[in-house]
């Protein structure tokens, strides 16, 4: 299904959601005699920010809980804790124990299933490249021009063969070999604040980690509502592509190069990078939006789909019946189109 946006967005790029989710609580279609308090509540996560929101009384502490969660996770596998063991294993030779860590397997796990049926574009190995490029903890390039013999020095470093779990230890094939999972770190700590959220007595709330978003349960008997941002490299613009309803634990993940870029010589440098090239990855995807049962995975396909392009990401969700996708696509004539797959309900 295909609806063509005028050429007067051609200027639009991409990224993350919008939450809908501050409107006026709705009477639910079931009960309309009781309607439940809406509690909310803020604060940063993943070097962006977190929004709870959830139905029903305050539970006090459950703010700093919450902060608690997501510091542990970041002391595990967050690349800007220097002492985080994500940063041992990136920096050793040979490898790690991972024995103590609560969430670098489960990760692992979701890598290696994204990775096995995207063929290898999704890869949480591409870390060299990504600091190569100057995302991440790289610096920027001071240059247009570039060295293949580099780039394929640093390919030699990709692919999940070369990450080995052998009882509790995690083994590299080659020094040299580093993990950056930030593709699905936010989606992963939504779900941490989800499961959290369920487990205090709390099944219907809607959480956000930097535009990643899953909804559970309804919002006094309607969806929790998101809408998808249109995408400019303005960051004050802000205008909605579309709404879609998020409830019963689905969640959403948008990806896009508009955010996080930069330029150099005339060249632009976006952060998706192609695992299978080496080099940074523009094509006419300018964002895509999937939908999965958990916001882990759909992080990781959403990168997925920015390195394949609008086609191939279309035959991605496709072929897995727990994906939906949402996908603004640069159309040939230079418009915006929008380019959803079969199964999604608006």
């Amino acid at each position: 299904m295909r609806k063509t946006i005028p050429i007067s967005f051609l200027s639009l790029l991409l990224l993350p959601l919008l939450c809908t989710c501050d409107r006026a609580p709705q009477k639910a279609a079931t009960d309309p005699e009781h309607i439940a308090e809406v509690v909310r509540f803020q604060g940063e996560a993943m070097g962006s920010y977190y929004r709870v929101t959830y139905l029903g009384d305050a539970i006090p502490g459950l703010q700093n809980r919450v902060d608690s969660l997501l510091d542990a996770y970041n002391l595990e596998l967050s690349a800007w804790v220097p002492d985080s063991k994500l940063n041992a294993f990136n920096q050793s030779e040979v490898g790690v124990d991972i024995g103590d860590t609560d969430h670098f397997i489960p990760n692992l796990r979701i890598a290696q299933r994204v990775s096995l049926a995207t063929d290898g574009t999704y890869d949480p190995t591409v870390a060299p490249l990504v600091k190569y490029w100057g995302f991440g903890t790289g610096e920027k390039r001071q240059t247009a021009s570039i060295n293949m013999d580099e780039v394929n020095a640093l390919l030699g470093l990709v692919g999940l063969d070369k990450v080995k779990l052998e009882g509790t230890t995690l083994k590299k094939t080659l020094p040299g070999v580093a993990l950056d999972l930030n593709a699905s770190a936010k989606g992963y700590g939504v779900d941490l604040i989800s499961e959290l959220l369920a487990a205090a007595g709390r099944p219907d709330h809607l959480i956000d980690v930097g535009g990643e978003m899953r909804g559970s349960g309804t919002k006094n008997g309607q969806p929790w509502n998101v809408g998808i941002r249109l995408p400019d490299e303005d960051k004050s613009k802000i205008a909605r592509a579309g709404v879609l309803p998020l409830s019963g634990g689905r969640a959403i993940a948008t990806s896009g190069n508009y955010l996080s870029y930069y330029k150099v010589d005339g060249a632009t440098f976006s952060h998706t990078i192609n695992p299978k090239t080496g080099l940074v990855e523009r094509n006419r995807l300018l964002s895509a939006s999937v939908l999965a049962p958990n916001c882990a995975t759909a992080d990781a396909y959403a990168t997925a789909c920015m390195v394949v392009g609008p086609e191939r990401a279309l035959e991605l969700v496709e072929a897995n019946p727990d994906l939906e996708g949402y996908f603004l696509v640069r159309g040939e004539d230079g418009g915006l189109e929008t380019v959803k797959s079969s199964g999604l309900v608006e």
